[in-house]
């Protein structure tokens, strides 16, 4: 249900506006979703060190997320938060959460100016990186988003590595994504 209902929207926003940037031709690949997730242990700081363009992030750099778990409502309170291109500091607020639907490892985002669209783990250690990809697709279109987090904002290089061969092992076009630049100026307070 909930998939057809994004499914319209898309159509909608595509038959209103034109066909926006994100959505290009294809389908969504079949991503694997981290076995035994445990949203406690994925709970905390994780920073965007690779991503792909994503037109719902207003931000360009020095991402990073906090993760706050609630047992009540079995999913996480999102801040995300970073610099625009005018270097602006930015911050939306949201939920994060698994449905009855499908594993922990696949939940749903839910933040007031974004489609509701899905976010899968497909691979993590909890302590170090994240692998993550968002897909719709409709008829033969998608709208795809990938990301790889860390839980440091330097020294990535080996959760960027790791992810590259998950997600092309998934048969995600790792070429798609772009590092997040993280410098000395950011600031983090999400």
């Amino acid at each position: 249900m909930l998939k057809a209902l994004v499914a319209a929207a898309l159509v909608a926003l595509v038959a209103a506006d034109g066909i926006p940037d994100f959505v290009v031709p294809g389908n969504c690949a079949k991503v694997a979703n981290q076995d035994n997730f445990d949203l406690r242990r994925y709970a905390g700081r994780w920073y965007q060190v690779q991503i792909m363009d994503n037109a719902y992030q207003p931000y360009t750099r020095c991402i990073h997320s906090n993760y706050d778990y609630s047992d009540s409502d079995y999913g996480f309170k999102v801040t995300t938060a970073g610099f625009s291109p005018n270097n602006e500091y930015l911050r939306l607020q949201g939920k994060i959460y698994p449905t009855k639907d499908f594993p922990a490892a696949h939940m749903l985002i839910d933040f007031p100016t974004v489609f509701a669209a899905p976010y899968e783990v497909i691979e993590t250690d909890y302590d170090s990186y994240a692998c993550v990809y968002s897909c719709i697709d409709t008829d033969k279109y998608k709208s795809e988003f990938g990301f790889v987090f860390s839980r440091t904002p330097q020294n990535s290089a080996s959760a960027i590595s790791r992810c590259a061969s998950v997600f092309r092992r998934n048969g995600v076009d790792f070429s798609l994504f772009n590092v997040v630049p993280h410098t000395a100026e950011c600031v983090y307070r999400a």
